[in-house]
């Protein structure tokens, strides 16, 4: 959980790091989160005509590969983050989407969309910074179809020594300076690791799904456990 302070520390932290938020996810993930969107899209098989929300959607590249995916399909990307938003609405304009993608500012705990309306509902790197995991996920399952999917993917923490010290020492140690070194924000990228702490391991997460109802969860493990994608599918009979 996150309490109200916490809650509006993170909702600066994104407002003032929006700008260069794609260059330091390149660089601290060594370009990692690419590899893991992709293999994520391929799990999913997003098919044309589909309709998908995009939670958290920060600069929008996930949003976007969700639209191409599926063609025509209508793409919804919410988020808390005007600055976030704005550098992603530069993005879907500069690429010809506006017509396809319609950005929302909102809070993911409080849907502004009906029961059953999308094929998918999405989160990438942000159900460990939301107040309220558990509410956030019953809210996904509410707005996903029957049979539709809900997709996390996350930070996560690895179990394999040695390789999980030198990670802890590069997430908690390293990487704060390197947000001071290369954009001047060493406060702001603390925070990730603050946020890792107290978030669920790929297991803990997987039965959190299972606990709001979803059903066939899986969880795939990425780079060690660095990372994982969970998916759970909303039952034909709306439970």
């Amino acid at each position: 959980m996150i309490d109200a302070n916490s809650k509006d520390h993170v909702h600066s932290v994104f407002e003032s790091i929006a700008p260069k938020y794609d260059l330091m996810n390149d660089i601290l993930s060594f370009r990692r989160h690419k590899a893991w969107r992709a293999f994520t899209m391929r799990k999913m098989n997003v098919q044309p005509g589909q309709k998908s929300l995009d939670l958290c959607c920060g600069t929008c590249d996930w949003t976007i590969s969700l639209a191409r995916a599926s063609v025509n399909g209508e793409t919804v990307g919410l988020d808390f983050s005007r600055n976030m938003l704005d550098i992603g609405q530069a993005k879907v304009d500069k690429l010809g989407l506006a017509k396809q993608i319609t950005l929302v500012q909102g809070n993911a705990m409080e849907l502004p969309f009906a029961d059953n309306t999308f094929d998918y509902v999405t989160i990438g790197f942000g159900l460990r910074n939301v107040p309220d995991i558990v509410q956030v996920l019953k809210e996904m399952k509410r707005v996903v179809k029957p049979g539709g999917k809900v997709v996390c993917l996350e930070l996560s923490k690895p179990t394999w020594q040695p390789f999980k010290g030198i990670y802890y020492f590069y997430f908690e140690k390293l990487l704060p300076l390197m947000g001071k070194w290369f954009v001047r924000k060493y406060e702001q990228y603390r925070w990730l690791p603050e946020s890792l702490a107290v978030f669920p391991d790929l297991q803990a997460l997987a039965e959190l799904f299972r606990t709001v109802g979803l059903r066939g969860v899986k969880a795939y493990p990425l780079f060690f456990g660095v990372a994982a994608l969970h998916i759970g599918t909303k039952g034909t009979d709306g439970e």
